[in-house]
C-alpha cells in the first residue's frame, strides 16, 4: 500500500478506536509498559519525547517518572487519540505534558532536541519503522536512549487470527505489516540500522485476562488495530464477525467466562552514539 495512504488508514482507524482503547487495553499492557519504562533509564528532570502516544498510557507514567523539571512531547497520529488523553490530563495536576499531532516517521522537532525517545506498541502500524526509529534517534541528544516496544511474534499472540477474520470481510489493511518488527532480531535491526549503540533486547511472555468474552471482543474489535474496518460491518455482520473470534480464542477461556490470552512483547533499547 502507498505510504500516505497507508497513514491514512492508520489514522482514521486510531480515531475510530479511540472511544475503546483506554478501558479496553490499560490493564493488560501494563506488564509490556513496565518493562519499557524500566529499559528507558529515564529519570528526573529529563526530556522526552514519546512516539504513537495514543491514550497516555505510557504519557502520563512518563510525566510522573521526569516529574515538574522535566518535560513530556506526546506526538501521535490521531487527532482522536491525543483529544482523549488530553481529556484525561485535565482530571489530573501534571502540567509537564504537551501534545501534538505528527506522525512517528516525520517529528516535527529539531536535531538533539530530548534526552530520550520513547514508543510504545506503535512502531507496527508505521508505513517504514526503520524510518520511525531513525526519527526518534535524531532528535535525541548524544548518549540519549531510544526505546520502544512492539507485540512479539504471531505464533505467541492468542488473538492473532483477529486479522484474517475481519480481512475475509473487508481488508483491514493491518495484518501483513503487524508482526513484522516482532520476529527474532528484527527490532534490533532496525536500531542498528538508525545508528543506535549497545542495543538491548527483552522478549516477555504475558497473560493477558479479559474479564468477559465482552470485554475481550470490544477491545480486539472496536479499541484495537481493525476498529476502521469494523465500522463498515452492520449489526448482523459484527455478531458473526464476534463469534468466529470467540471461537478462535476457545482454548483460552477461564473460569467465570473470562479469557486468559497469551501475547508477548519485544522491547529494545539503544544509546545514540557521543562521536
Amino acid at each position: 500500500m502507498d505510504a500516505r495512504l497507508q497513514l491514512r488508514v492508520q489514522r482514521y482507524g486510531w480515531d475510530a478506536a479511540a472511544a475503546y482503547y483506554d478501558d479496553g487495553w490499560q490493564a493488560q499492557l501494563r506488564p509490556a509498559h513496565d518493562s519499557l519504562l524500566d529499559m528507558t533509564g529515564i529519570s528526573t528532570g529529563q526530556s522526552v519525547v514519546e512516539a504513537a502516544c495514543g491514550s497516555g498510557l505510557v504519557t502520563l507514567r512518563l510525566a510522573e517518572r521526569v516529574g515538574p523539571r522535566g518535560h513530556v512531547l506526546a506526538t501521535d497520529l490521531s487527532e482522536g487519540m491525543i483529544d482523549d488523553m488530553r481529556a484525561r490530563l485535565r482530571e489530573t495536576t501534571l502540567a509537564n505534558i504537551e501534545t501534538k499531532r505528527m506522525p512517528a516517521e516525520a517529528l516535527d522537532v529539531p536535531d538533539n532536541t530530548f534526552d530520550a525517545a520513547v514508543c510504545a506498541l506503535g512502531l507496527m502500524y508505521t508505513p517504514d519503522p526503520g524510518a520511525a526509529v531513525a526519527e526518534m534517534a535524531r532528535v535525541v541528544k548524544p548518549g540519549g536512549t531510544v526505546t520502544a516496544t512492539v507485540w512479539g511474534e504471531r505464533r505467541h499472540c492468542g488473538w492473532a487470527e483477529v486479522f484474517p477474520i475481519v480481512d475475509a470481510r473487508v481488508k483491514s489493511e493491518v495484518c501483513p505489516m503487524f508482526f513484522g518488527t516482532g520476529a527474532n532480531g528484527a527490532l534490533v535491526r532496525e536500531f542498528e540500522n538508525a545508528g543506535l549503540q549497545q542495543t538491548r533486547e527483552h522478549r516477555l511472555s504475558e497473560t493477558l485476562s479479559f474479564q468477559s468474552q465482552e470485554v475481550f471482543t470490544d477491545a480486539l474489535l472496536l479499541g484495537g488495530p481493525v476498529a476502521l474496518a469494523v465500522k463498515r460491518f452492520n449489526g448482523d455482520v459484527l455478531d458473526e464477525v464476534r463469534q468466529e473470534l470467540l471461537s478462535s480464542v476457545s482454548d483460552f477461556r477461564g473460569g467465570g467466562g473470562s479469557y486468559q490470552i497469551p501475547g508477548e512483547f519485544v522491547t529494545v533499547t539503544g544509546i545514540v552514539p557521543t562521536g
